[in-house]
């Protein structure tokens, strides 16, 4: 994957937890909560573990990974819930690329 300074939060199924990376604390509550809903949402909903980073243009992207042997996985569950999120969260997702680019980005 990349460097772990892109990854803005984390969640697995696996191990139950939420992960969401400390140099991003700047965001507000408000949606660090919204991030931790969604992604612990998706891992209910399909399995798997989720993460969302940045990439160096400041772009947000959802990279999504499963064990081998999980059979319970849902492979065409997620790319749907990845569509589903993509669409309902775009202005969210804007804003959380503009605070990246804004705050951490060398322009």
């Amino acid at each position: 994957m990349q460097n772990n300074d892109m990854i803005l939060c984390v969640c697995s199924a696996y191990e139950g937890k939420y992960y969401f990376n400390n140099r991003y604390a700047g965001i507000p509550e408000a949606v660090k909560e919204e991030l931790q809903i969604m992604c612990v949402l998706y891992t209910e909903e399909v399995g798997g573990e989720i993460y969302l980073t940045f990439s160096e243009e400041g772009k947000l992207l959802i990279h999504v990974s499963a064990d081998e042997n999980d059979l319970l996985f849902d492979e065409i569950g997620s790319e749907l819930k990845i569509k589903q999120m993509r669409t309902e969260k775009r202005e969210f997702f804007s804003q959380l690329e503009e605070y990246y680019k804004a705050f951490f980005m060398n322009n």
